[in-house]
Order: structure tokens, then sequence, then C-alpha cells
């Protein structure tokens, strides 16, 4: 479950509980969330089971949803972790480690996690899913203004693999080496 608290960002909003539906904001990035760990799990050896992760955003200053993949990785490694000290599963069923990063162009320069005020100028955002092998898992990348080149989005996909890279190795160091 995915969701901002109500003075995350700038302007306080409303919970989606107190609305009574989730926004499509939320939603959507709830499912990319579920995407990219299921991606990396070995669900026939999970077996039968639901995992529930919560991602509440505290201070969203741009990139909240590649951080909530990388917050919910570690906390999905932290619960089979105590599965497996429970003795309901042999081993950890994690396939590969994840990572997600924000590239972007503003104001021509091709920067890697944008901030709030940068995202919000940029002329091109770009978020990417990938795991420590270079598969990708997701790339969304969207244009403001006018359209960017091919040439472009393989800078962008270059520069983001370079801050995934740099984030799965913060895993490592935080989790050892579980895969």
């Amino acid at each position: 479950e995915y969701s901002m608290i109500p003075r995350a960002n700038q302007v306080r909003n409303i919970r989606d509980s107190v609305k009574g539906k989730i926004s499509g904001r939320s939603s959507e990035i709830q499912r990319l969330i579920g995407r990219s760990l299921r991606s990396v799990v070995d669900l026939i050896e999970l077996g039968e089971r639901t995992i529930w992760i919560d991602c509440d955003v505290i201070q969203a200053d741009g990139g909240t949803r590649t951080s909530a993949i990388i917050g919910s990785f570690i906390a999905l490694f932290d619960a089979l972790n105590y599965l497996k000290a429970e003795g309901q599963i042999i081993d950890i069923p994690i396939k590969d480690y994840v990572g997600a990063i924000s590239a972007g162009i503003v104001d021509g320069e091709m920067l890697l996690d944008l901030n709030f005020e940068e995202d919000s100028r940029a002329q091109v955002d770009l978020n990417m899913v990938m795991t420590e092998k270079g598969e990708i898992i997701e790339i969304q990348g969207t244009a403001e203004g006018k359209p960017f080149s091919k040439g472009n989005l393989q800078e962008l996909i270059k520069l983001a693999e370079t801050g995934i890279k740099q984030i799965i190795e913060e895993e490592k160091n935080i989790l050892g080496e579980i895969c």
C-alpha cells in the first residue's frame, strides 16, 4: 500500500482513506511497486502467501515512487527473513536485487535523482526500475513541451543504470548477499 501522509508535500493533501478511494496516482504506484517486487521473487518457492508492504511517504521531494520501490524491496527482504527465522520458509526466495531511480533533462542538462524543483522544471522525466543483472523491469519516460530524441533516451538510461548500480551496492551493504 502506497500513500503520502497529509503534509508530505508543500500543500496538505487528504488521505486516500478519508476520501474513501485510492487516487489514480497511488493506485498506479502501488501496481508499479508490486510488479517490481514480484519480478525478483521466486513465487513458487514463496508459496501461497500474500505479503503486504506499507509505503508511507513522509516527505515528498521528487522520486517518491522510486524511493518507495527501494524501501519496499528492503522491507520485503526483512519480511522474508522473518519467515525464514520462524521456519515458515527454507530459503529467502529473492532472485535478484532491484533498484529504481529517476533521471531527467532540466534546462538542457541531464540529471539523476531529480528533486521536486528539478522534476517540476524537467523537459524530460524518466523513472527506471532494474535488477542487478541489468534487466529492466520498467521504464517510464515523458517529454514536457517537446519530444526528445532516441539518443537522449539512451543517455538517460545509461545515467539511470549508473545510479541504480550505486543503489544496489547500498542495498548489499544493508542486506548483505541475498541471492
